[in-house]
């Protein structure tokens, strides 16, 4: 059995444990999370064990990093990597409904969970969180970080740059490039590149000035 470590005790940690959990392959050892209130407790009846400095006590489990913003994950793996914790360390955690074909690929760290269609020649990076029923079709290019909420839809060569975050039901029409950080609201339908670091709402989709909405 394989030893994992779940990074963040939170509501993705209790949908990765849902999947690992039919899959019957993996033993979750424990938690990781930096809130001091949560050591000692249990979530979903697996132990929060202490910090993320407790790796350091289970130089052979797999981590998976159940955190839902993109940048407190990339902030994560600078500091794993700190600790010497390299790309071979992170597991990907696919739900078995999920068919993978062989034209696509999906980096370490990711998390695809129910429901999730990839049709061909889709790559996935790394740390990526993929949330149920989501379709990526042909060519589409998912980078380190983005997170795709239930429901998301990418045309054809749809690019997804590192970071980004699109919200539930959001729509990219094909050969459309969502930039680095950007923030796609729930139910947007984006016809034109998005700008990095930009957030866009509405049918059709326009930049919004105040902040996120998603």
């Amino acid at each position: 059995m394989v030893e994992l470590l779940l990074v963040g005790a939170s509501g993705l940690a209790r949908e990765v444990l849902s999947v690992i959990r039919a899959a019957g392959a993996v033993d979750t050892v424990g938690m990781l999370d930096d809130s001091p209130q949560l050591w000692g407790t249990r979530l979903a009846g697996v132990p929060v064990l202490g910090s993320l400095a407790t790796v350091a006590e289970h130089p052979d489990a797999q981590l998976v990093l159940c955190v839902g913003q993109g940048t407190a994950r990339a902030r994560i793996v600078e500091r794993l990597a700190d600790s010497g914790v390299t790309a071979l360390r992170f597991a990907r955690v696919v739900h078995r409904s999920v068919e993978v074909p062989d034209s696509c690929r999906i980096g370490p760290g990711s998390i695809v969970l129910a429901g999730t269609v990839l049709t061909a020649d889709v790559i996935i990076g790394s740390h990526v969180v993929i949330m149920p029923h989501v379709t990526l079709t042909h060519g589409n290019r998912i980078d380190s970080f983005a997170t795709l909420c239930a429901g998301v839809t990418l045309g054809g060569d749809v690019r997804v740059e590192a970071g980004a975050y699109l919200g539930m039901n959001s729509a990219v029409r094909q050969r459309v490039r969502i930039g680095a950080g950007a923030v796609i609201g729930m139910g947007a339908a984006v016809l034109h590149a998005v700008p990095a670091h930009e957030t866009w709402l509405g049918v059709p989709a326009h930049r919004h000035e105040n902040g996120p909405q998603t």
